[in-house]
This record gives structure tokens, sequence and C-alpha cells, in this order.
């Protein structure tokens, strides 16, 4: 039995697995909540399955990249679960398992074979991307984009490109081709890590809990605080 945490994004998203299968779910999308449901969640979830934190066999977390804040927290929160039952952990790449969740709610009826692009918003016009094939291979990695009509522009006549998450909405203006599609109302969530964890679990690949940090992509840069006697 596995606990699964996306905190990546927006999105505040647990779910509970066994074996690869979802026995419950918790998500909400309310902006900056994390911090305060992120532990109820889990707790919640798992009393309504009739389950307590040492019946679990491991924690995985999204891992990044994605919001610096939500990163933070989903990954301490699954290090001090993983630290005091003595678990294991595992990290999911969040595009990684956000293209699955893309692949799930596209049937393939195009006539040229299909890429998926997960956009996670990076502020301005940067978006956190990378391409996935229908198998789930990386076909391009992970990197932080400007996006402008060039990206992507190798693949255009190629492939159909699909694009989802929270930083697609703001591309949909400069992406302009037949050879693009947007996936409505898409949002990363827990419910595409099963079984990307349950592969992790089955072979044996966790991370060292102590030293594990998230997968920022780009350096955290603090701003200059607005608090008199603190500049």
């Amino acid at each position: 039995m596995i606990l699964l945490i996306e905190t990546a994004t927006p999105v505040c998203s647990v779910a509970l697995v066994r074996e690869g299968q979802i026995m419950a779910i918790r998500e909400t999308s309310d902006k900056n909540s994390h911090s305060q449901v992120l532990n109820v969640f889990i707790d919640e979830m798992l009393k309504d399955c009739g389950h307590k934190p040492a019946d679990l066999d491991a924690v995985a977390v999204s891992k990044g990249p994605g919001s610096y804040t939500g990163l933070r927290i989903g990954v301490s929160t699954a290090k001090g679960i993983c630290w005091g039952l003595n678990i294991p952990l595992i990290s999911i790449g969040t595009a990684e398992a956000m293209a699955k969740g893309m692949r799930q709610k596209c049937k393939n009826v195009e006539n040229l074979p299909v890429l998926f692009a997960p956009m996670i918003d990076a502020r301005r016009m940067e978006v956190y991307t990378g391409l996935f094939n229908e198998n789930q291979q990386e076909v391009k990695p992970v990197y932080a984009a400007v996006i402008d009509e060039s990206t992507f522009s190798e693949f255009i006549g190629s492939h159909i490109i699909y694009f989802a998450g929270d930083g697609a909405e703001k591309c949909r203006n400069v992406l302009i081709h037949p050879n693009f599609r947007f996936i409505e109302n898409f949002k990363a969530s827990s419910s595409f890590m099963p079984g990307l964890a349950q592969s992790k679990f089955n072979a044996g690949i966790f991370e060292d809990i102590a030293y594990f940090e998230p997968y920022y992509l780009k350096d955290f840069v603090a701003g200059a605080p607005n608090v008199k006697g603190l500049k």
C-alpha cells in the first residue's frame, strides 16, 4: 500500500493505492492551501479506508519541477512519514505523471504519431515542459521554456502535439498550428501516479530519505523582504 502525494502545482492531491489500484483520493485546487490541507487529507483518507500510517509500505511524492513552496511542502511531508515509519521514499517526475494522465484522457484517432507536452506554469511566458510519446518515453527532456512560435518546431510536421496543465492556457495564443491540440480543464493529480509508483516499488528504486531534494529545475531566488528592518 503506497501513499501518493502531488503538490507541485496549485493542486494539492493525495491518494492511497494498493497494488497500483486507487483506494481513495483527496484533492483541492484552493490557492495556497497545501500546508493547511495536506496532512488533514492524509489522515482522513487513511481513517476512511480503515488504515493507520503504520500500514503503509511506501510513500511516493511528485518531485517537480513546479512550485518551490508546493514541492517543499510535499517532499518534507513525504520524508517525515518515511523517516518515522522506516519505509521507502519514491519520487515521481511531475511532468512524467502529467503526461501519463494526458495519455489516459486522449484516444489516438490521429493520422500522425502523438506527443504529449505537459506544461507547468513557471511565471511570465515561461513553462516547465518536455515531450513524451504514447509509450511514456521521454522524447525531449523536461526543461524551462520561454514559449514562442518556434517552440517544438522540429516536431510540428511529423507529430500531433497535445498540451495540458496550468501553464498551457497562456500559450494558447502563441502555439497555433493545425497539429497542436489543447486538453481542456486538465490538472496535475495523484491519480496519475499509481502505475509509476508501483513500478519503482517493484524494482526497488527508492530515494535516500535524508538527502533527497525536489527537482526545482531552476534555482530559487528569494525576493527582498518588504518588512522594516529586514531589508
